[in-house]
């Protein structure tokens, strides 16, 4: 296993962590198979992966306590441990305690290595803020019961960049980022931000949910007929790992086989690894796959800013995510709509019309908006 440093932390954490969102699950009800589950994590700490992130609500409340499971015999004390606050579920000052000492007790652990407020947006930093989330995180570090704190977050640059500044205590973050979705919500812009103010940077979806590993059948030729057909999951995990702004890559695995390839493409990964023929590839893969978007926005902006508030852009682009790719990132693009400000969904496109005088696309921005919000607004 390689090793990279975790920002400013003195911390080296393995290239590869390991992600309990997508656990392997079993029967009609998606109950997590613990077995195999624990054998999956378990694999992965016995071949140097040393970080492990879960959340509140990951598999309905049971990754917390697989997780736990999978950690009791000594494998604790082996990984450092990341878990997150439902920020949604905060209402009073209250609820931080409540719901801390609930994820505690699920994990079987008095103390959490890394805490993270989950999925900080434009909306909910204020909220947090004006409950006291930092001054709780802050209180609840002087107790020992959390080691350094950090934020997920699915919103664009501009925001994470507020946030960052807004808070001298955050050791790190955890974005969206794969080779396919490179400008989109923070973004490359947004990875060399974080690293350059020292906080470490964890990066989730580097396969969008799966989906870069099962190509489309135009996508799938590109790589079939590439010199020595590499990999899709190998090639977009590298492509990450050869950034040296970020510390670990999370990948969800649902089978002990995924555990076994990622932690290989981990052994070879590092900084300036990848060949100028990959990087190619990788450059007409992604060229590709934007092809297949049904809306041919490049989100220049030229439509914005919009009368009635849109954001057009932003809605262009979960629905292509959902048209394109489908699979588990349906529920991720749908939910992002529902958590995006009411005032920028596309329903609130009241066919001015004055958007499309100025998109070099010609996109008829007043029909789309209606299929975007019938698209978008399905849960």
């Amino acid at each position: 296993m390689k090793y990279r440093a975790f920002g400013r932390l003195d911390f080296q954490v393995s290239a590869l962590g390991f992600g309990c969102m997508r656990l392997p699950t079993t029967g009609p009800s998606g109950e997590v198979d613990e077995p195999a589950a624990i054998e999956m994590i378990r694999y992965a700490i016995d071949h140097g992966v040393n970080y492990v992130d879960t959340a509140y609500p990951y598999h309905g409340g049971a990754s917390e306590r697989v997780l736990g499971k999978a950690l009791a015999g000594g494998y604790r004390e082996r990984v450092a441990l990341a878990t997150k606050m439902p920020v949604w579920m905060v209402n009073c000052p209250a609820d931080f305690d409540r719901l801390f000492d609930e994820q505690c007790a699920r994990l079987g652990a008095d103390r959490i290595d890394y805490y993270l407020l989950h999925n900080l947006q434009a909306p909910s930093w204020p909220r947090m803020r004006d409950l006291g989330a930092t001054a709780w995180l802050e209180k609840t570090q002087a107790a020992g019961r959390i080691g350094h704190v950090g934020f997920s977050f699915h919103d664009t640059f501009d925001v994470l960049r507020d946030i960052v500044e807004a808070y001298d205590g955050w050791s790190f973050c955890q974005v969206q980022y794969n080779f396919v979705n490179e400008d989109v919500q923070a973004g490359t812009a947004g990875v060399e931000y974080a690293a350059g103010r020292g906080l470490a940077v964890v990066v989730m979806e580097p396969l969008f949910g799966g989906t870069l590993a099962a190509p489309p059948p135009p996508v799938r030729r590109l790589w079939d007929e590439a010199l020595g057909r590499p990999d899709p999951v190998d090639l977009a995990l590298r492509w990450l790992w050869d950034k040296p702004e970020v510390s670990v890559v999370l990948s969800g695995m649902t089978a002990l086989e995924h555990v076994r390839r990622n932690v290989a493409s981990a052994e070879r990964s590092g900084p300036g690894t990848l060949t100028a023929a990959e990087r190619d590839l990788l450059a007409r893969v992604r060229d590709a796959y934007q092809a297949l978007d049904p809306v041919p926005c490049t989100g220049c902006g030229y439509c914005l800013p919009c009368p009635s508030g849109v954001a057009v852009p932003d809605n262009f682009q979960l629905y292509n995510n959902v048209q394109v790719f489908k699979g588990s990132t349906v529920g991720l693009n749908r939910n992002l709509y529902h958590d995006m400000p009411a005032a920028k969904r596309a329903d609130r496109c009241t066919a001015c019309r004055e958007c499309e005088a100025q998109c070099p696309q010609g996109i008829a921005v007043s029909q789309w908006m209606p299929k975007v919000h019938d698209e978008l607004s399905k849960r």
